[in-house]
């Protein structure tokens, strides 16, 4: 067996041996666990990704999970973060949830708004759901804070990027992975998580790159006006070749280089000549992101970059490992730029690290060591990368 078909084979045992299914109350649930023991709740955005790789190997179990974040939609089309289907959050942890009560069924922030490209892939059409329209609705209400069609979030955890350097500028020692973290959510917890009174209050809050890719890949799924005119006009710097953050109030640009600044090239109408620059400048520079096996989520030029993650008490995840989300998109990018030997490169790379360490949460961009959880289930992603359904 080629490593390929290993990896295809490894990321339908772990779809199959993740998934979960029940009744909270009067609700029946099925999703997959993100790791075993580890994550047992259902996140967002990992849904949407296992929904993908799973409509391979189980088709109806893609939709099953797409509609388990639906049944918890609230009347205003809103979607958490995190639902606890089980068990609400406990303990400690509830410090670092953002929960409005103990008994929560669900976190009052998001993750990035994939659902619609979500089920646009593993389902069919997203229009002909109208919850997945009113998740979209509730996004343009109530994050797009100033009209032009790009959503602002509240805490880096909001961009399931959680402890990137790139925080840091922004929100300082109430970023994810600092002792102060506690404090923002329990600020917004006060302000509602409402964005418009948290910049009005100060702020800050966030126009970041990935959360806005894959909202213009979802609202192009749902047949609505693309945001990636507004994502390039806002965020695009000409002088840097890259896309850069904004925060207000006071319209800070962080610096640091992570693999969130190349994600628009997942965009299928992101102009070429951006495109190229990302690729070329950057995703094939030795000095930023070509690496051994797949580009590190932090530019190895970076003074935070650290390959493994991070170990100790307080583990600073995306700042630097190679994550299989993240590889996926930009490969997108690189097959539709016509960069097929890069792509088929990147794909090795990736495909060779699952085979020797099975589905982790990251792996060392350098070795293909894995690294952080256990049949980390997002990971089976790799089946897209090892055959591709076009």
């Amino acid at each position: 067996m080629d490593d390929g078909r290993r990896a295809l084979a490894e990321a339908e045992r772990v779809l199959r041996q993740n998934w979960r299914e029940g009744e909270a109350g009067d609700i029946p649930y099925a999703y997959t666990e993100p790791s075993p023991g580890r994550y047992p709740w259902q996140w967002y955005w990992d849904s949407c990704f296992a929904a993908i790789a799973n409509r391979r190997f189980e088709p109806a179990r893609s939709r099953a999970e797409l509609e388990s974040l639906l049944a918890v939609q609230r009347p205003d089309g809103f979607i958490g973060h995190t639902i606890f289907w089980h068990r609400p959050v406990y303990g400690v942890r509830r410090a670092f949830y953002n929960v409005a009560t103990r008994r929560a069924r669900q976190t009052e922030s998001i993750q990035p708004p994939l659902l619609g490209w979500a089920w646009r892939i593993a389902v069919g059409d997203p229009g002909a759901e109208p919850r997945v329209g009113a998740q979209a609705d509730w996004l343009t209400a109530n994050r797009d804070l100033e009209g032009d069609g790009l959503l602002w979030i509240v805490q880096p955890d909001e961009s399931g990027l959680d402890a990137s350097p790139k925080f840091e500028p922004v929100w300082r020692g109430r970023a994810n992975g600092r002792a102060g973290f506690p404090l923002l959510v329990a600020q917004n917890r006060r302000l509602g998580w409402d964005a418009r009174r948290i910049r009005d209050r100060g702020g800050p809050v966030l126009c970041e790159t990935l959360v806005n890719t894959l909202w213009s890949l979802s609202l192009q799924s749902l047949g609505r006006p693309s945001a990636t005119p507004a994502l390039v006009e806002r965020l695009w710097d000409e002088r840097r070749g890259l896309f850069v953050d904004e925060a207000q109030p006071g319209g800070l640009r962080p610096a640091p280089v992570t693999w969130a600044s190349l994600a628009p090239l997942a965009l299928p109408d992101l102009p070429d000549t951006i495109g190229r620059r990302l690729v070329e400048e950057h995703l094939l520079s030795t000095r930023e992101f070509l690496t051994p096996v797949a580009p590190p989520s932090v530019s190895v030029a970076e003074p935070t970059y650290d390959p493994t993650g991070g170990r100790g008490p307080i583990r600073r995840y995306w700042r630097g490992p190679t994550w299989i989300n993240s590889s996926w998109l930009v490969w997108l990018g690189l097959r539709r730029l016509g960069y097929l030997q890069e792509a088929e490169r990147l794909a090795a790379g990736a495909i060779g690290a699952v085979t020797r360490s099975g589905l982790r949460e990251y792996y060392d961009p350098r070795d293909g060591t894995g690294e952080g959880a256990r049949d980390f289930a997002w990971s089976a992603l790799i089946a897209e990368l090892a055959d591709p359904l076009g």
